[in-house]
């Protein structure tokens, strides 16, 4: 039983080694690798850094022709750094445990890479270090990153003004919306009353935030077909299945690691930042005044116009 516990909490590569099968296997390793980052799913861990340590070991398979010292020939150290620069900058992320699951089938998308250790700790919440530890082999990684991006499908993202949302017409432009055959996503901005006021940054910001989604919640109202959604998850699940959304920006904007400003007044420019981050095939903007620009290509269509 001591040697058992023991080796629980050894390195990495004391377990790779004391795990391994018959096959030989190569390793390598990332040893001590800190990084600083917003992460963690409590209030006080929200706009601000700390430090995480990566301990991350992989099995490779053995080289059997010769090395010529080239490195194209291995699985660089490089790539298990680049796995986790990419994670974190996709997304802000809750949990140790997701940024570890993600890092690892990354990893193991490389075709020498067999089996994974990743240990991720956090340093600054508390006396010690806080973390956790996950092995994953090959067999049990999903179909590869490039594959799942290819089928994502692009929607129809549609930004409706608060007079948008009282027209009569906004069932007619649905019906012709939906006719299109595309995912459609819809997006508003705050209604048009006085929202409250905070004088901290991070606590405006989710009132902005709280605001807008009232407003998405009395879209919903207006048409039994729109739902209300709020995660990456959810999205990508009712764009593949003819589910009409109406975005709840919160999660997503809170959880992205270089979000866009949530002001009141920016609520065209969010939507625009959702229409980049989603990959939309169009933007339609229905009765806002002024210039609207987005980074897709864009339509822009006054409210007292009911045909689209």
């Amino acid at each position: 039983m001591p040697s058992e516990i023991r080796l629980a909490f050894s390195h990495p590569s004391e377990r790779s080694v004391a795990t391994a099968d018959a096959a030989p296997r190569d390793r390598i390793s990332v040893r001590d690798h800190i990084v600083e980052v917003e992460i963690g799913a409590f209030q006080a861990e929200r706009g601000v850094t700390q430090r995480i340590c990566f301990n991350i070991v992989v099995e490779v398979r053995p080289q059997t022709d010769a090395l010529e010292d080239d490195v194209d020939r291995i699985l660089s150290y490089d790539k298990v750094t680049e796995a986790i620069t990419f994670e974190l900058a996709a997304e802000r992320l809750n949990l140790l445990e997701t940024l570890a699951e993600r890092v690892a089938d990354r990893i193991l998308l490389e075709p020498q890479a067999m089996r994974v250790f990743v240990r991720i700790e956090k340093l600054d919440r508390g006396p010690g270090a806080l973390g956790v530890e996950i092995v994953r082999s090959r067999v049990a990684v999903g179909p590869a990153v490039e594959e799942i991006a290819e089928d994502t499908p692009q929607p129809e993202l549609v930004y409706l003004s608060n007079a948008a949302i009282a027209s009569p017409h906004l069932t007619g432009w649905i019906d012709q919306l939906e006719d299109m055959g595309r995912p459609l996503i819809f997006c508003v901005g705050p209604a048009d009353t006085d929202a409250p006021q905070a004088s901290h940054p991070l606590a405006h910001r989710r009132i902005d935030l709280l605001a807008i989604e009232q407003n998405a919640w009395v879209l919903a109202a207006r048409d039994g077909r729109c739902t209300v959604v709020d995660t990456r998850t959810e999205l990508d699940w009712a764009m593949r299945n003819d589910q009409i959304c109406v975005w709840a920006p919160s999660k997503v904007v809170l959880d992205s690691v270089d979000g866009p400003s949530a002001k009141g007044a920016d609520a065209v420019a969010l939507a625009s930042w959702f229409a980049a981050t989603f990959d939309a095939r169009e933007m339609l903007v229905i009765g806002t005044d002024g210039p609207v620009k987005a980074p897709v290509a864009l339509r822009h269509i006054p409210v007292s116009q009911a045909q689209l």
